[in-house]
């Protein structure tokens, strides 16, 4: 286990919003990170123990800006039969692991063109719900030795942080293991509720656990994505179409191209849009959850039969629905069939994406010309 040096703030009090409690019925968010191992050590005489004893150690100091990821779920149950909860900071612990793959390499993780099994072990606290972070940690890390490389395999409680926010604290963790005294972006742990919530929130006791369908991750270059963005744009008529809005109807489109479909089925795409910039009440920093997931429905003849743009231009005016005034508590698997998720890539300008399908569907999708075009080869 890991604790926050120094922790400051053990004893915050941190009440869930609605967007937190949204997943406690669905497993935690992975991340993965696959590095080759260092070509030189970090100092003289450096071993490879010595660079675990870095990372851990850099990892305890970050946790101090972070009291949120060091401190647990805890629950309030009352006499109606209802549960609240709340982040309590008190620096109960971290997961941190160190684990060796005989064997396995860097080519035995990137070449096959499906996410291998493997993989699975590289990461802590796995088949758990967000909901059990009221017993394990809230934050796992684990270090794995490949032959020629290292995979820090990330795993957090969704209710705690969003994706936007993690990311913030995987930067700020090599911000300050390469030396960096503060942080580079300060943090704001302010909560924003709904006007006229009850607080603590009152949610059921039941929760249930999720199942997990396969998943791939490819990169799309950044010309590619500008092709996209520009066409989408151009035929419609519209600046408004944003890249991801085009990318994201470009795979559904051709999702569903590869699957059979009624065409008068209606076929609904959730998108989960982040809603930081759009409640004037939070500052961009706010380490916590702040995402909301709208739905756009079209026939599967339309998707068919349109072209990319139309679909994308649909998206786009659902997603400009989206106010302060759209908060919702529901639960969904969090790996699921059609999971879609974005994320910038290595160079400046491309997507890395994570597109979560079942083999049968992958299968066709991997030999789609148009879909293949967009990617890195």
């Amino acid at each position: 286990m890991v604790d926050a040096a120094n922790h400051s703030a053990s004893s915050e009090r941190i009440e869930l919003t609605p967007w937190d409690l949204r997943f406690l019925q669905i497993g935690h968010s992975q991340k993965g990170l696959l590095f080759p191992k260092p070509k030189a050590p970090l100092q003289e005489n450096d071993t490879e123990n010595t660079l675990i004893h870095h990372l851990k150690t850099f990892l305890s100091h970050t946790l101090h800006y972070f009291p949120p990821l060091a401190g647990q779920l805890a629950i309030t149950q009352h006499e109606d039969d209802t549960i609240s909860l709340f982040i309590n900071c008190n620096n109960a612990r971290a997961s941190f692991t160190h684990a060796v793959a005989d064997g396995v390499t860097i080519s035995d993780i990137i070449k096959p063109v499906y996410v291998p099994t493997i993989i699975h072990s590289f990461f802590p606290l796995n088949e758990l719900t967000n909901f059990e972070g009221t017993r394990k940690p809230v934050l796992g890390i684990q270090v794995t030795d490949l032959i020629d490389g290292i995979f820090i395999g990330c795993t957090n409680n969704h209710v705690v942080v969003d994706g936007t926010s993690f990311w913030h604290f995987l930067n700020s963790w090599s911000e300050i293991s390469k030396g960096l005294i503060h942080l580079s972006k300060p943090l704001v742990f302010q909560r924003w509720f709904p006007d006229d919530t009850i607080i603590p929130i009152r949610i059921p006791r039941s929760v249930v656990k999720l199942k997990q369908s396969n998943k791939e991750l490819e990169s799309i270059l950044p010309e590619n994505i500008t092709k996209l963005k520009a066409k989408a744009n151009t035929e419609m008529g519209t600046n408004n179409i944003s890249s991801l809005q085009a990318l994201l109807s470009l795979i559904w489109r051709l999702v569903i191209c590869n699957k059979r479909f009624d065409p008068n089925e209606e076929i609904t795409y959730r998108v989960v849009v982040g809603c930081k910039r759009r409640l004037s009440k939070l500052p961009d920093n706010c380490f916590r959850n702040v995402i909301l997931g709208v739905f756009v429905t079209m026939k599967a003849k339309e998707l068919l039969e349109q072209e990319t743009e139309n679909t994308a231009w649909t998206m786009n005016r659902k997603i400009a629905t989206v106010t302060e005034e759209s908060s919702k508590i529901f639960g969904s698997g969090n790996k699921f069939e059609g999971k879609t998720i974005l994320f910038c890539g290595v160079e400046e300008g491309s997507i890395d994406i994570e597109v979560c399908l079942f083999a049968e569907t992958m299968g066709a999708l991997a030999i789609d010309e148009e879909f293949m075009d967009v990617l890195t080869l």
